[in-house]
């Protein structure tokens, strides 16, 4: 019996790479094609899988294949690379993205890798014999498309306002690949919105390192999932049968409840790991109030009952950090729990370590306090006064891991009616803000229809677009002008209200991200940035 032809995008990720090896124990049942950067040949994670099967090392582009397995040495934003990597594939998985930071630092790259690439896959699926008939496609998202939702409505759902955050490079282009998804003709595809993942191994926790950790408010709702759960879920997907009601549907995929925690807490528990306080490690007033992403996932239960994934809980993720923690490093952090001057030590090198990192590095709340910079001082913290008015560590401590479950959003329409019709699609639009211009309609969710939106823009898309994945005008999600957009649509307010005033008026054109282009690669200049008591 032939075995099932798999493309796999992305599979040196940090969730890519989990699928690959999981894919890989099922090797009697898959042949691997794999699209990877040249760059990935200096540290070549797949050059034990490639002596395995028979694949030739080579240097720079090309393609290199064996038994079961073909990587094609190139680049996703090479539509010819991509078109090589799925010939002949049965599935295809996409698990690339070119994430934050770093997108934040290169918003072209991230334009390329997360949506140029996203119709490069689907041409290429389109372009293969009967392609958007015969082969799956399995797209992942994120929750950075659904913004910050803090206490009051952190459990959100798929279907909820999409909300990019302001100075969000990488929501912005997830948003746009998806919807290239979710309007595309493909016969059957999923997407997985992916929470915060999770690495398993200390040495890629300690690598995600940068001042984005202080763009998170510390009462953040986190569901995270571990970087092996996540792999092992796409892996999974391969085997729902092509007439599940799985098809052509968007999920969110998180860990559930047994991943959930406060982002106070999570801080906590990795700074207790090796018995450290963050109190003495970092300040409270160096973590934004506002404009993150993350949220509990009303429904990541939903995916689970498909793909069975969620198997790990916060006890073994830090016994897998635990696991990976470098002999010496275990002894030094064991000696520093029963040392209080070896702890103290400890704590003053990492506290002078951080705060530079906060108070120099262009990329950090407190280092735009200390510049004036008034557009990122009110996307994160409302105003000066707000930042301000940020008690320290003596005050209680913002730990609320609330478990209790918010009110749904609503989502404009009767979502236990088993059938919509043309008047409940009008009903929506006009919950949105704007209104649904066609006239006639079967009742089919993906069959395109013709809507305009409460600043007139008029664009299509199908029914299971708007309804039932959160997506509404395409011109006013790449438009960070919440205050505005919350004036007209009762259905975005419910998200923009929740940590906006009605009275502001901000909007933030889209160069407004050139301030920190290339951060990474600009030294950490130690100068005055504020004279005593400014800040």
């Amino acid at each position: 019996m032939p075995k099932t032809k798999v493309a796999l995008f992305g599979a040196s990720g940090t969730m890519g790479f989990q699928a690959f090896q999981t894919l890989w124990q099922r090797r009697d049942r898959y042949d691997l094609s794999l699209l990877v950067l040249p760059a990935e040949q200096k540290r070549n994670p797949f050059l034990p899988y490639q002596r395995q099967a028979g694949v030739p090392s080579i240097h720079g582009s090309g393609v290199a294949q064996g038994d079961g397995l073909k990587i094609v040495w190139g680049d996703a934003a090479h539509y010819a690379d991509v078109a090589e990597t799925l010939r002949g594939a049965d599935w295809v998985l996409n698990a690339m993205a070119y994430i934050s930071p770093m997108a934040d630092y290169h918003p072209d790259l991230a334009r390329r890798v997360n949506l140029d690439a996203v119709a490069h896959i689907l041409h290429a699926i389109a372009a293969e014999p009967d392609g958007e008939q015969r082969i799956t496609y399995i797209h992942t998202g994120s929750v950075a498309q659904t913004g910050n939702r803090p206490p009051g409505i952190h459990f959100g759902r798929v279907g909820d306002p999409l909300k990019p955050s302001v100075f969000d490079s990488y929501a912005l282009t997830k948003i746009a690949g998806e919807r290239l998804v979710l309007e595309s003709n493909l016969r059957r595809w999923a997407v997985l919105r992916m929470t915060f993942i999770l690495p398993t191994h200390l040495r890629e926790l300690l690598a995600l390192s940068d001042p984005i950790l202080f763009h998170m408010p510390l009462d953040a709702c986190m569901e995270n999932i571990t970087d092996r759960d996540a792999g092992f879920g796409l892996a999974n997907c391969l085997d729902i049968p092509p007439e599940s009601d799985f098809w052509r549907r968007a999920y969110n995929m998180g860990g559930g409840a047994a991943l959930r925690l406060s982002a106070f807490e999570f801080l906590t528990l990795i700074h207790d790991l090796y018995g450290l306080r963050l109190r003495a490690c970092a300040e409270r007033n160096w973590f934004a109030l506002r404009n993150f992403h993350m949220q509990y996932f009303a429904d990541s239960s939903i995916l689970n009952g498909y793909l069975h994934h969620q198997r790990d809980t916060l006890e073994s993720y830090l016994t897998a950090i635990r696991a990976s923690t470098p002999p010496l490093l275990r002894g030094v952090a064991a000696l520093v729990r029963r040392a209080s001057a070896l702890r103290a030590l400890a704590e003053r090198l990492l506290y002078a370590a951080q705060r530079r990192l906060a108070e120099h590095h262009p990329n950090s709340p407190r280092h735009w306090l200390l510049r004036d910079n008034q557009r990122r001082i009110s996307a994160f913290f409302k105003s000066r006064t707000d930042y301000q008015a940020i008690p320290g560590w003596d005050a209680p401590p913002p730990a609320l891991s609330t478990t209790r479950e918010a009110p749904p959003l609503d989502h404009g329409y009767d979502e236990t009616c088993p059938r919509l019709s043309l008047a409940d699609l009008h009903g929506a639009a006009a919950f949105r803000g704007g209104e649904c211009l066609s006239t006639a309609w079967e009742g089919d969710l993906y069959t395109r229809l013709d809507w305009c939106c409460a600043f007139g823009h008029i664009f299509s898309a199908r029914p299971a677009t708007v309804l039932k994945s959160g997506h509404w005008c395409p011109h006013c999600a790449a438009a960070w002008n919440g205050d505005e957009q919350a004036r007209r649509s009762p259905f975005f307010a419910q998200v923009w209200y929740a940590d906006h005033d009605p009275q502001e008026n901000q909007f933030y054109p889209p160069d407004c991200i050139e301030d920190i282009r290339g951060a990474d690669r600009q030294p950490l200049i130690r100068r005055p940035l504020a004279r005593p008591g400014q800040v």
